[in-house]
């Protein structure tokens, strides 16, 4: 069965409230390089192993990695992988502090992909 994809709406949407809540420079930086984020996950599903895990953190790396909006790449990419498995089955679970680390350490290329989506396999259940 195929997954529930986060489509671009979606993370406009959740930018948007993050830097709502947060604060921040709006805007998008660069389309193209949310496209290429965003399309990450399908092609994971479509020519790679479709596991929701691999796909979260291909939602994640790709958005923190690209730096497609001005601002907030890392939040948005963050809660952009947790809707994701969130929408297709998943509970996460880690505290907002353990979750920030894991995501500084893979924006600053200390955590690869294969790390990341260990930290998440560590603190999600399919619920």
């Amino acid at each position: 069965m195929e997954p529930i994809w986060v489509d671009r709406r979606d993370v406009l949407a959740v930018h948007d409230m993050l830097l709502a809540l947060h604060g921040g420079m709006v805007g998008l930086r660069d389309e193209g390089l949310l496209e290429s984020a965003l399309a990450r996950a399908q092609q994971i599903w479509h020519y790679g192993s479709p596991d929701t895990i691999a796909m979260a953190t291909a939602y994640t790396a790709g958005i923190v990695r690209n730096h497609p909006f001005f601002d907030g790449n890392k939040r948005t990419g963050f809660v952009t992988g947790i809707l994701f498995l969130e929408l297709n089955g998943y509970r996460f679970l880690a505290s907002e502090e353990i979750a920030a680390q894991a995501v500084f350490s893979l924006a600053a290329g200390q955590m690869d992909e294969i790390g990341y989506a260990s930290f998440l396999r560590a603190h999600s259940v399919a619920s």
